[in-house]
């Protein structure tokens, strides 16, 4: 059997294990809304941003949206080679690359239904993008890409933990560094020291790069940072996956 049919099992598989699993919808999809709801109806008034908040949050809850979705996934990576799944795969004659390309491609097809909800939420708020159809393809296809990028990592991080509890733990760092970048606040009104952290992080300029392409005026500096720290981030988590998983298979 070829790579892409061992791929397509593998895929949904992994997609009946998400839907069994109530805590991993709710990270994906259910919380990024909640935030949102939190950050526009209780803190939104107190940011003075130059536009309306909800039009300044969106890009970067959509970024956070991403993820929120990346623990199950390390978490899900990590138990398939703790519990013996591998070796069964091994037995039947499974690609090896299909098992780590599925868990990317279902955390990246996981992103784009929570953002597709995300914005639905959004316009409900109030949300007014300028954007034209091309911006918004723009939009789409900077979201799949940073998916996979995330998701290669996250891959690799749930192979290198040693169990699923610390794969998990794992995640949190990029759960947490789209609060240190622009995605709640311009990264200008921040203290010396978070200020430069906030700049020059890779999250700030993908999130940019959304927030000018939903305007309507995306930043040609900022889209190629984006797509560069992308590129640098799929291409550092996928030959940390490939290689742990040589070791440990």
């Amino acid at each position: 059997m070829s790579h892409k049919p061992h791929a397509i099992v593998m895929l949904r598989r992994n997609f009946m294990h998400i839907a069994r699993n109530p805590t991993s919808v709710f990270n994906a999809v259910l919380m990024p809304i909640i935030i949102m709801l939190m950050f526009v109806y209780m803190f939104g008034d107190a940011f003075d941003v130059g536009v309306d908040y909800i039009d300044y949050a969106t890009p970067g809850l959509m970024l956070l949206a991403v993820c929120y979705g990346l623990g199950s996934t390390a978490t899900a990576v990590n138990s398939d080679m703790t519990k013996g799944i591998i070796n069964r795969f091994k037995v039947m004659d499974i690609s090896r690359g299909a098992v780590l390309t599925s868990h990317v491609v279902a955390s990246v097809l996981t992103n784009v239904i929570a953002i597709a909800a995300l914005i639905g939420v959004a316009f409900l708020l109030g949300f007014s993008p300028a954007a034209s159809l091309l911006d918004w393809l723009g939009v789409v296809g900077l979201v799949v890409v940073l998916g996979f990028a995330t998701g290669w990592l996250t891959v690799a991080l749930g192979l290198f933990a040693k169990s699923p509890e610390t794969a998990g733990l794992a995640s949190v760092p990029l759960v947490m560094l789209p609060f240190f970048s622009s995605a709640i606040v311009p990264a200008e009104t921040m203290g010396p020291g978070l200020r430069e952290f906030a700049e020059y992080q890779p999250f700030t300029p993908i999130i940019e790069t959304m927030r000018g392409l939903l305007a309507g005026a995306p930043d040609t500096g900022d889209a190629v940072t984006a797509v560069a720290w992308c590129a640098g981030i799929a291409l550092v988590g996928y030959l940390w996956a490939s290689s742990t998983f040589t070791k440990r298979a």
